[in-house]
């Protein structure tokens, strides 16, 4: 199977194609300049892959939540080829992209939504090794966010660069790590969108939507 990803929802952008379970990716963190690359990375991915674009099997995208504007982009590129080509669809969690990314067990990703919050979302990895959510995604002051039970959890993203003492407070005595440099990445939202294609998620162009969170303003703390 041949899926091509893209993820823009953050500061990085990315491209990534996986063939048969091979990953090939490229990202490149450059705020602002989104529209400009990843085109051009999409272009490279297959070059080097020796392969033309319609002869992709489908296309997997992070649907946000993230930047607005990228994760417009996101949609809008994703909707130009699929329609073009007419291809399957997966949209897939920028959140859960970067709890992938992470590698681990329980983490708990945060990207910083401004406006004094945070997008959240609790993943625990599968017995594939992929990670599934635990609750609701969520956009939420960081005081507030819902904590889900049990320890030994990592944190992931930007959220918990510009948050960490609220955010350790909040989850207290339950993370044990975090990186709040790690960003989405391409690659994770194609093994993410594989299964998700396998598992019969695929949608058409049209139904290839964003997911902003914005209008969602309460939440209930888990324990």
């Amino acid at each position: 199977m041949k899926l091509l990803a893209i993820e823009t929802a953050t500061d990085a952008c990315s491209a990534a194609l996986s063939i048969d379970g091979e990953l090939c990716e490229r990202f490149e963190i450059a705020p602002r300049a989104h529209t400009e690359l990843i085109l051009p990375m999409i272009d490279e991915l297959m070059a080097e892959a020796g392969i033309a674009i319609s002869q992709v099997d489908a296309m997997a995208f992070g649907r946000g939540p993230g930047a607005f504007t990228g994760v417009r982009i996101a949609v809008g590129v994703t909707q130009g080829i699929a329609f073009a080509m007419d291809l399957p669809v997966v949209p897939v969690s920028t959140l859960a992209a970067l709890a992938q990314g992470v590698r681990g067990e329980r983490v708990l990703a945060a990207l910083d939504a401004r406006m004094g919050e945070v997008y959240w979302g609790a993943y625990r990895s599968n017995a594939a090794g992929l990670m599934e959510r635990i609750g609701e995604e969520c956009v939420s002051s960081p005081s507030d966010v819902p904590c889900p039970p049990g320890n030994d959890w990592q944190g992931a993203g930007a959220g918990w660069m510009a948050y960490e003492a609220v955010l350790l407070a909040r989850c207290e005595g339950q993370v044990t790590s975090w990186n709040g440099s790690a960003f989405p990445h391409a690659r994770d939202v194609a093994l993410l969108g594989v299964a998700g294609y396998e598992a019969g998620q695929g949608v058409n162009a049209e139904q290839a939507l964003p997911v902003y969170l914005r209008d969602k303003v309460t939440w209930k703390k888990v324990r």
